[in-house]
């Protein structure tokens, strides 16, 4: 029945990796499972037959689907069904997306869509990396034009040593989360996130995958060589060579003088009636297809803005190669904010806000692999307004969530630990303006609103952009890179080399390519470029607005205070119900988070408040101290004495021969229920009964002076009647 059915297999950093066609989806253009260890990951792609009218760009979607199957769970929705992408899985659609991209035509209008769905997953064997490696091969054998293959690596950095394609254990430990993609000879997407690494030592870790990933494309070709299909033609979108040539005598020298400006807005008034007098000259050549001129206009604009960059070594703005724009940093724009900063690099400006809150609201995360949650959040957003647009707000896009992770990727390592800073933390970067470099703006202006926070990150990040303009040779000939790239650098350069880090090393990077990709000459330089630039970042603008951490949180973040408890008291701290920790939370104005481990999480406005929480909560959880003094509400009248229970669940009894400092021949006259009284810790017999003498803690307290009538005092409580009455009460003996 399968006689087109085959099997390719290869071992990849020691683990069996296999690729399966002609079984499954056979009428897909292509389609593999491929397996890693026990992930399997069923990956195919089709493209249309004609091209898409009416548009100026390749439609290609990837979408990276997971199932929860994969890993025998349901899924968390209400509907309990696989809903909208999970953020990891846009991320993963992202990292597959970005290497093979610039491999297609970039004059075909086919809609092409790739799908990756995760059906199997060993926690061992990525599905990020098993798809990368099957979307290629299934591209690379199917009949859609590509100059692939490509192959990824995930590369990490344990005990110093580099380790491919990590397994969970080692996940666990590395320093380092790095993803290399490559084709044959060049490296055609890199997205890491590390704990301060030096420039060299990514830089080999960079290789190392590389290295990787040139055996997986050799194995690829291999299947390609084999089980191949033709590549089929496409109806190009280039425009006419002569018409082209025609528009550009006509406008090139206009479009140069609009061009030649720092002020986008003043760029943009002066491209738009050379657009008009364009489209007013030629829209009836081109009836029914007027978008064509608006790509021809591109194309135009790209090429001078090239020549500029690459033979004339002139920046639009006016800039050095090496030079950063005007920069400007402030903190504290928002009064009511736990923290606020602003970073400014040219007409690039982001506003970042920090907001401290209780553990208990973590992230909760359901996905596909071992993390249940984050403590610390980081969101992007990009309003229409911030390129002088007109759009309504949809939510945040595939591209706004890939940055929004980009800053929180490079922050993760500096943020101090829950032991440190009990809190978790969430901080929204609002693009207000954008020419370019928004996501490394939203990491300098994070780091502010952290630090303006009083959250003690080990240190500060900033973050820049390196680009990239090829000539006729290519990245291997008379290539060109130059530091913060604005918006039309960017738009018509060949890279944005995103790269965020310490004064120490590199936290994050994330980079796009329009080639095939880069050589290691070209990394090495960015490297360097991007290191000089953060260190200038953070040394003449950022530290000198706000030089470290606060020392104190804004009087409108909640207070943090923490304690460890025998995980087996948790029940008793939570009492029946949760009548117990709700009434802790009422009396004392806070919340309560208690994790499984036994952290105990305590936040309110008022400290004092929340430390008197942690007492109740250690002394539910612990044996009251031997001599310590507490605050106790009365509870019960006997004849001879009152019992007090000093926290829920702690009950002792206040003799009525100690109740006072004098004698007491009523206990009604001293004392009624209801009454908070402050009681010492005397003794806690074999029973775990607590004597609890008010006398005591009055001559303590207060310096009282026992009266002495010379008669012994000799009411006692029943031995019977104290253990009922606890027994009534729910007094537990002491382990």
């Amino acid at each position: 029945m399968f006689e087109n059915y085959k099997v390719y297999e290869t071992t990849i950093a020691g683990r069996p990796f296999k690729l399966e066609t002609g079984k499954m989806a056979q009428l897909a253009s292509a389609a593999f499972m491929a397996s890693y260890g026990e992930t399997c990951v069923l990956c195919t792609v089709t493209a249309s037959a004609k091209p898409r009218e009416g548009i100026d760009f390749f439609p290609l979607s990837v979408d990276f689907e997971e199932k929860m199957y994969s890993v025998g769970r349901f899924p968390g929705s209400f509907q309990r069904r696989e809903g909208r992408a999970s953020e990891k899985a846009i991320l993963s659609s992202r990292c597959i997306d970005r290497p093979i991209r610039p491999l297609f035509p970039k004059d075909m209008r086919n809609d092409c869509s790739v799908v990756a769905t995760v059906m199997s997953v060993d926690p061992d064997c990525s599905p990020e990396i098993t798809a990368a490696i099957g979307v290629s091969a299934a591209i690379a054998v199917s009949d859609i034009p590509w100059d692939g293959p490509i192959a990824s690596t995930s590369v990490g950095l344990v005990d110093g040593e580099i380790v491919i394609n990590p397994t969970l254990a080692q996940r666990e430990k590395t320093d380092l989360s790095l993803t290399v993609s490559s084709t044959a000879d060049l490296v055609a997407m890199i997205e890491a996130g590390g704990n301060e690494i030096p420039d060299d030592v990514m830089f080999d870790c960079i290789m190392a995958g590389h290295k990787v990933n040139q055996e997986i494309v050799a194995f690829i070709n291999g299947i390609v060589a084999e089980i191949g299909k033709k590549k089929f033609e496409f109806e190009s979108s280039n425009p006419d060579p002569v018409i082209f040539n025609e528009i550009e005598a006509f406008c090139i020298e206009d479009v140069k003088k609009a061009l030649d400006t720092d002020d986008k807005n003043v760029r943009d008034a002066a491209l738009l009636p050379i657009y008009n007098a364009v489209h007013e000259k030629y829209d009836a050549q081109f009836e029914g297809n007027e978008a064509k001129l608006d790509e021809i206009m591109y194309l135009i604009q790209k090429h001078i803005v090239r020549d500029w960059l690459k033979n004339e070594h002139k920046r639009v703005d006016g800039r050095g190669i090496d030079e950063i724009r005007p920069l400007a940093a402030e903190v504290d724009l928002l009064p009511r904010a736990h923290g606020s900063g602003m970073f400014t690099r040219g007409q690039t400006q982001v506003l970042s806000v920090a907001t401290l809150a209780p553990m208990s609201e973590a992230q909760k995360l359901d996905g596909l692999d071992e993390d249940t949650s984050k403590r610390y959040i980081h969101h992007y957003n990009f309003p229409s307004f911030s390129v002088g647009e007109t759009k309504p707000s949809r939510g945040p896009g595939r591209r706004e969530i890939g940055h929004g992770a980009l800053a929180e990727r490079a922050l993760v390592p500096v943020i101090p630990s829950v032991e440190e800073f009990p809190y978790a933390i969430r901080v929204v970067s609002e693009v207000l303006s954008s020419n370019g470099s928004t996501s490394q703006g939203s990491i300098c202006g994070s780091t502010l609103a952290l630090m303006a926070a009083g959250v003690p990150i080990k240190a500060p990040v900033a973050g820049i952009s390196c680009g990239l303009i090829t000539g006729d040779q290519g990245v291997y000939g008379d290539f060109m890179t130059m530091v913060d790239i604005q918006g039309l650098e960017d738009f018509y350069g060949d890279m944005d080399f995103k790269v965020a880090g310490t004064h120490k090393g590199i936290t994050a990077i994330q980079m796009d390519l329009k080639v095939h990709g880069l050589t290691p000459e070209i990394i090495k330089e960015a490297f360097a470029k991007t290191h000089k630039a953060r260190d200038y970042i953070l040394d003449e603008v950022m530290l000198k607005c706000i030089p470290a951490p606060r020392a104190e949180l804004s009087k409108y973040a909640p207070k943090m205070l923490t304690t460890v408890i025998n995980p087996d008291k948790i029940g008793d701290v939570i009492g029946k119900q949760g009548k117990i920790i709700q009434s802790i939370q009422e009396q004392c104005s806070c919340e309560i988070t208690i994790e499984e481990d036994g952290h105990v999480y305590v936040a309110g406005l008022d400290i004092d408040k929340a430390k008197q929480a942690i007492d109740i909560i250690d002394l539910i959880a612990n044996d009251p101290e031997i001599g310590a003094i507490y605050s106790g509400k009365v509870t019960r009248l006997m004849t001879f004495g009152a019992f007090v229970e000093i926290a829920p669940g702690k009950e002792g009894l206040v003799h009525i021969s100690k109740l006072d400092v004098k004698r007491v021949d009523k206990v009604e006259d001293v004392v009624a229920v209801g009454d908070q009284v402050m009681v010492k810790v005397t003794e806690i017999d074999d029973q775990g009964r607590i004597n609890l003498p008010r006398r005591d803690a009055l001559v303590e307290i207060n310096g009282a002076v026992v009266e002495d009538d010379g008669e012994e005092d000799s009411r006692r409580a029943p031995h019977g009647d104290r253990k009922r009455g606890r027994e009534r009460r729910g007094f537990k003996k002491h382990d």
